[in-house]
């Protein structure tokens, strides 16, 4: 069970409804600055166990149960129920008068909150942006990482302090500018490890045997291809990090037009899916790198023609 040390000088109630991975994180995130979690509402096996795993003293309840115990209270429902569960708040009559409301969704701003704010609620949309995996060490990822705050302006001092309580750096997000802060954290993280994903599975094509060894055969393990992509991944992602388009590197960065043109040839035997992938993004690593400097009119042009329509 997660409990904070010591005591703290504005300690918190804390609720949490819907205490899946992520809602589980921030709140024993803020259980570690010295806030008290002690009201729950769960629905699945899973997340009532959570509750019972992390915040032993915390009590399950419904939702405007929850509202009633705690200070400020986590909505970590997912996206598409969010809008509806504040909707339901509200017109319960929850005891939403100064109570912080707090949700984590990348995709919504401090709007959705609107039917609890007009009942006195303190509304923030704090996005960590970070993915969790429901692991012991989850809270410790928290430390360093970014998130994506938009709170009301007299608002936007406490939204800061409850990030940096967590470990957290905060980056103001303005309320018409979340979708696409959402979709470029998609973008980098989500379709990024698809792309990994599909990668992987070519990888293990390429490189298991074609038939079943002999009996009389000395065993050999084709390589792992987390082992082979890991190092590779790594550098990448920590170079396009620091140096943005300095790190274009490959063959469609260097012109090499007939290297593109295997890659396009063998994918098209290989994975029709994963070759859609890899022409919509080598046309994107070619305009940019053409916009760098990095790539010749002439060689683009090139890259182009061997990419086509297909």
């Amino acid at each position: 069970m997660e409990t904070g040390s010591g005591e703290h000088p504005a300690r918190l109630r804390v609720g949490v409804i819907g205490p899946g991975r992520a809602g589980t994180a921030l709140a024993r995130a803020l259980a570690r600055a010295g806030h008290r979690v002690v009201a729950a509402h769960a629905i699945s096996e899973d997340s009532i166990q959570r509750v019972r795993d992390n915040f032993g003293q915390a009590r399950l309840a419904l939702p405007e149960q929850v509202i009633e115990a705690a200070d400020l209270v986590l909505l970590t429902v997912p996206d598409d129920d969010l809008p509806g569960l504040v909707r339901g708040l509200a017109e319960t009559g929850a005891p939403l008068a100064g109570r912080m409301l707090v949700h984590a969704s990348g995709r919504f701003g401090v709007r959705v909150l609107d039917p609890a704010a007009r009942q006195g609620a303190l509304p923030m949309a704090l996005h960590p942006v970070m993915t969790f995996a429901g692991r012991e060490d989850d809270p410790d990822r928290i430390k360093g990482t970014c998130f994506g705050v938009t709170a009301p302006d007299p608002l936007r001092a406490v939204a800061e302090v409850l990030v940096i309580e967590m470990g957290g750096e905060p980056v103001f997000v303005e309320e018409e500018s979340r979708p696409l802060f959402h979709a470029a954290l998609e973008l980098a993280a989500n379709q990024l490890a698809a792309v990994i994903a599909q990668s992987a599975d070519l990888i293990k094509q390429a490189t298991e045997p074609p038939s079943p060894p002999a009996a009389d055969s000395p065993p050999s393990a084709a390589p792992v291809p987390g082992r082979i992509l890991g190092p590779l991944v790594a550098a990448a992602v920590d170079n396009a990090v620091r140096l943005g388009d300095a790190a274009l590197t490959g063959p469609v960065v260097r012109g090499d037009a007939q290297s593109v043109a295997t890659d396009v040839a063998a994918l098209a035997v290989a994975s029709p899916g994963a070759l859609r992938a890899y022409l919509t993004l080598a046309r994107l690593t070619a305009d940019r790198a053409l916009a760098a400097g990095l790539l010749r009119p002439a060689d683009a042009m090139r890259i182009i023609d061997v990419l086509g329509d297909k």
